[in-house]
């Protein structure tokens, strides 16, 4: 283990229902700074402040604020690959495009529930060990979405893994356009329908029947 990602760790995992009610208040705090006063003024004072506790009870949990904020994206990320982890895991044996359709849908949903904690998150996550975190996440559904692929139907898929990654990668690129303010007016109203069609034309089209 490396010295950053030793500095990253919390302190200890919160085992009790006082403790984990402790987490999620400090959770939720970070979100709130970050969104409301940018990731510069995001401090534990802040936080702490924002939760109702003591700076003295939040290193309690975290040794700094960069264990704090890794822990929330972690957190977050997680949230996603759970997301796709479950609706993949539906969809097993179904058609491709009624894959697709549930893929896109859930994936968007999960990362379009709240664009403010999303962007917030999205400058953490160039730091504080947020490309490993967001590679395990990617590795998860990526994973989840090639064991869909396998049980599809009305056919098989000759490189499942691949389809898999280029389906997803297909995703996330419009996604992170929308976060990152760089999509034109209309693209996120019209981008759930659009991704359907996309989607949907390439599983069917890498299936062989």
């Amino acid at each position: 283990m490396t010295m950053m990602n030793t500095m990253l760790k919390p302190r200890k995992t919160p085992l009790q229902a006082r403790s984990t009610a402790t987490v999620e208040a400090l959770h939720t705090a970070t979100i709130q700074v970050l969104t409301r006063e940018g990731l510069s003024r995001c401090t534990t004072t802040r936080v702490a402040r924002r939760a109702g506790m003591s700076v003295g009870s939040l290193y309690q949990y975290y040794p700094n604020r960069d264990a704090l904020l890794a822990a929330v994206l972690e957190k977050h990320l997680d949230g996603i690959a759970t997301a796709v982890e479950a609706v993949c895991r539906q969809q097993h044996g179904a058609k491709v495009t009624q894959m697709a359709r549930a893929l896109v849908t859930a994936f968007l949903s999960a990362k379009l529930r709240d664009p403010q904690e999303s962007r917030a998150l999205y400058a953490v996550a160039t730091e504080r060990g947020g490309a490993e975190l967001a590679a395990e996440a990617y590795g998860r559904m990526a994973t989840a979405i090639t064991a869909m692929l396998t049980s599809a139907s009305e056919g098989k898929f000759a490189d499942p893994a691949l389809i898999a990654t280029v389906g997803l990668s297909s995703l996330v690129g419009p996604v992170r356009a929308v976060l990152e303010g760089q999509a034109p007016p209309g693209f996120e109203a019209n981008l759930e329908a659009q991704l359907i069609v996309m989607l949907s034309a390439y599983f069917q089209a890498a299936c062989q029947q």
